[in-house]
């Protein structure tokens, strides 16, 4: 299937830390934005150890180059020591450099030079219903997921994936020796993967998985540091009932999390479905806030009798006078739309301490309602209005 994707991510004016997890194209995108750069491809293994063992051959490598040039290098948590050469060639040459990785965690475990503020970072996600929205086909997203190899070669996706959670393994967990064992990391990404979406409770992940509780939290920030997955914090806005204080944690992809519980042949049942479509719309909130700098804090809300609401946005922080200002999203994988799914929303709204500007209803059926101040849509016509900036 030949497609070609324009993407969302636009490449910066200066030096750049370029991350994201493997196979949603950074290379690509490197190649696509940075034509006239000078690439160096640390996957290269002649090349690597060359670098290894004397990073400063890295200006010779590079040669004469105007100030202001552009030098790309690829896979730079495979050589941390590099960044110093980095550091001094932007200070003395005026390059710039554009740094791509699947990973920051070798970069801080070695105690890199992150350059100090001299390069920004920028995250490439999988595809987004805006690069895609002409051949998004929602059921297939919810099942197999957006990575640029799946998207681009459907009929292979059961393949595709089993074949990337092993080369995850393979290349970022045991080959760079991130765990001492690998069988208790397996039976924790396992796990891992069928609690998609849901809040985490890390005495009950490391029963499920054999795994003491402490290797519980060094797993999942492995998960965040090479961004397999985030964590949703819970919005505790102080309305005088009981709050929930645990984050939810998400796969980056539904796809992959599926690949890793180890259901890729089994047929997907209604509650995988709800979370996969909650995953999905929080990969495009993160994308959309990402892309266009809102840099908007995202949460969900939940208190101890049950009253949740999927994702919060606090588009306005509380001030000594001011309260917070939210827009409250429910997401719903239905066809039709239950007036009831409205009410932890407007109960927030009713709240004094706290002003929701917004609050919508995003379920899998075809009609637009407006029910007063509660907007509902569905799937397509919510992410259209995301991207044209008209949710926050």
């Amino acid at each position: 299937m030949d497609i070609t994707v324009k993407r969302l991510l636009k490449p910066p004016t200066r030096s750049f830390f370029l991350f994201g997890p493997r196979c949603v194209g950074k290379s690509t995108w490197m190649r696509d934005n940075l034509k006239d750069a000078f690439h160096i491809d640390l996957l290269n293994g002649s090349l690597c150890i060359e670098l290894t063992q004397d990073p400063h051959k890295l200006q010779s490598l590079i040669g004469d180059r105007l100030s202001g040039s552009w030098i790309v290098l690829d896979e730079i948590q495979k050589v941390p020591a590099l960044l110093d050469e980095v550091h001094r060639l932007i200070e003395e040459k005026r390059w710039n450099f554009a740094l791509c990785g699947s990973s920051a965690r070798k970069l801080r475990r070695f105690g890199t030079n992150l350059l100090g503020g001299r390069a920004i970072t920028r995250v490439l996600e999988p595809f987004s219903y805006q690069e895609v929205k002409d051949t998004f086909e929602l059921d297939f997203a919810i099942e197999w997921g957006m990575l640029q190899i799946v998207y681009t070669d459907k009929e292979n996706a059961l393949d595709i994936l089993n074949s990337y959670v092993h080369t995850y393994v393979k290349e970022e967990i045991k080959e760079e020796g991130i765990v001492r064992s690998l069988p208790p990391f397996l039976r924790f990404l396992s796990v891992c993967g069928q609690i998609n979406g849901q809040i985490i409770n890390s005495q009950n992940i490391a029963r499920e998985a054999s795994v003491p509780r402490s290797s519980v939290d060094v797993y999942f920030s492995i998960m965040t540091d090479t961004y397999l997955g985030n964590f949703l914090p819970s919005y505790r806005p102080n309305v005088k009932v009981r709050e929930q204080v645990h984050p939810k944690f998400y796969w980056f992809d539904p796809g992959t999390a599926r690949a890793a519980a180890g259901l890729l042949n089994d047929k997907t049942d209604s509650i995988w479905k709800g979370f996969a479509l909650e995953t999905i719309i929080y990969h495009e909130l993160r994308v959309y806030n990402h892309i266009n700098n809102r840099n908007r804090d995202i949460f969900y809300y939940r208190t101890s009798s049950g009253v949740e609401i999927d994702f919060i946005i606090e588009t306005c922080k509380k001030q000594m006078s001011t309260p917070a200002h939210v827009v409250c999203i429910e997401i719903k994988s239905s066809k039709k739309w239950d007036r009831q799914w409205e009410k932890p929303m407007r109960q927030l709204a009713d709240a004094s301490t706290i002003i929701v500007d917004k609050m919508v209803g995003v379920y899998t059926g075809e009609n637009y309602y407006k029910y007063d101040n509660v907007d509902v849509m569905p799937v397509r016509n919510f992410l259209e209005a995301l991207h044209k900036g008209l949710i926050f």
